[in-house]
């Protein structure tokens, strides 16, 4: 701990510089702050998602998000470091603390997400680490950034990454998410595919009906039913992680969960059917959450 410590005071006791911005991106270069090492890049960004690109990376740079979110009492940052993410570390700010967020060995294609309440608006730092001859290095670094309100999925976000819970969801858990899911979905599944390089697996879904999605993870197509007219269908692919150990399954299930950075992870998915009898029980007794459409 005193390490970090030691770091986060330092960051703060920086001179920090204004840069220019659009109100989403960034691009800058290490080259602004000059020759004093104690100067600060601060940028300000104003958007809801957008991304951070610093080549010749010098000190540190910091990134303060003010969207425009004053609905959104709890918020959660979301940052996806850039595969070239390489010889930095990442330090976010919230609630007057600095803390460790990722360091220079972490995987870049992994999702860091934290949470940002309170009346502050939440700030990163990107610091660069110290080269060993002195010079500036050509190279360039980034991340990209999401604010996600209440009605996605964030809580199964944590500092280590996606934190998806394997088990499956209980009745509460489940009415829960068909009304706070980024996407939620009826179909079956086609195929899953394995990656151990990165953790995770990918479920390809046919679908057969999208309820809602917050982008378009889930492609329309028209498959033609062999009775001279076309049936809608949907596709589209669901990350989860690899310790999870999904496996293909017949049936029609309903698949929910949060999209981050336009990638579908899953949440809860029961078998269709489990999942009519909850709902119908739930409704029954006024326990459901929110209305959900049944054909």
């Amino acid at each position: 701990m005193l390490p970090n410590v030691i770091v986060s005071v330092y960051i703060l006791a920086l001179q920090l510089r204004h840069c220019a911005a659009d109100l989403c991106n960034w691009t800058g270069s290490g080259f602004a702050a000059g020759v004093d090492s104690r100067i600060v890049l601060q940028v300000r960004l104003r958007c809801t998602e957008g991304s951070v690109r610093w080549v010749y990376p010098g000190q540190a740079v910091r990134v303060v998000l003010e969207p425009n979110l004053s609905s959104a009492r709890r918020t959660t940052v979301c940052i996806k470091p850039s595969p070239s993410f390489r010889g930095a570390s990442v330090f976010i700010e919230r609630a007057g603390k600095v803390e460790l967020l990722v360091t220079d060995n972490e995987r870049p294609e992994q999702v860091f997400c934290f949470r940002a309440d309170g009346p502050q608006r939440p700030a990163i730092y990107l610091q660069a680490s110290p080269q060993r001859d002195g010079a500036w290095s050509r190279r360039a670094m980034g991340f990209r950034y999401e604010l996600l309100g209440n009605r996605s999925a964030a809580p199964n976000l944590g500092h280590s990454g996606l934190q998806t819970s394997c088990q499956p969801c209980n009745d509460t858990e489940l009415l829960m998410a068909i009304c706070n899911s980024d996407f939620v979905v009826r179909g079956y599944i086609k195929n899953v595919s394995h990656h151990p390089e990165h953790q995770t697996s990918l479920v390809e879904v046919s679908a057969l009906r999208v309820y809602w999605q917050r982008s378009g993870v889930f492609e329309q197509q028209v498959a033609a039913s062999g009775l001279s007219r076309s049936v809608p269908s949907w596709h589209g692919h669901i990350h989860t992680l690899l310790q999870c150990h999904v496996k293909p399954g017949d049936g029609e299930f309903l698949f929910t969960g949060s999209e981050h950075f336009g990638e579908a992870w899953l949440g809860c998915a029961p078998r269709y059917k489990d999942f009519l009898s909850v709902y119908q029980t739930a409704r029954a007794t006024r326990r459901n959450s929110c209305d959900f459409p049944l054909d």
